[in-house]
């Protein structure tokens, strides 16, 4: 099993939104390495931080679990969608996504900077400079850190 962090805005798709569908395929992943780290790391049980970004507060706000096999991103072929790609084709697909299923919400959202002060948390790709992919690797070691400060 693998570890993950997923960012989403919370205006857009909340830990709260995917308490209430439970399960929701990862949509829209438009950058080739978080598409990369999708397609060939991610496999059914790994654990996710559910990330919010974009916000007032950013940071880790809940967990899901990566609950189906990597498969293409359907808005990729909707020309209505923001997330349609021209170039993309049905034979040869450019981006997959994953479904997640909800865990829980945490007690408290961890604020981007408790992580950032947690001295433990070095090396977290989160924290790296000028990382802004929207999924990032998480070792155990760092997922253990994250919960303990929940």
């Amino acid at each position: 099993m693998r570890y993950w962090l997923m960012k989403s805005e919370p205006d857009v798709f909340s830990i709260d939104d995917l308490e209430r569908v439970g399960v929701e395929p990862w949509t829209g992943v438009r950058n080739y390495q978080a598409r990369n780290f999708m397609r060939d790391g991610m496999s059914e049980g790994d654990g996710v931080l559910f990330y919010h970004s974009s916000c007032e507060v950013p940071g880790v706000a809940g967990l899901a679990r990566v609950v189906s096999a990597t498969y293409p991103d359907p808005t990729q072929f909707e020309r209505k969608s923001e997330y349609f790609d021209e170039k993309s084709t049905r034979e040869s697909p450019r981006w997959m996504l994953v479904d997640v299923r909800f865990e829980r919400k945490l007690a408290r959202t961890i604020p981007l900077a408790e992580l950032k002060a947690q001295p433990r948390l070095d090396g977290f790709a989160l924290l790296q400079r000028g990382n802004r992919l929207s999924i990032l690797p998480v070792t155990k070691a760092q997922w253990n850190v994250v919960l303990g400060m929940e």
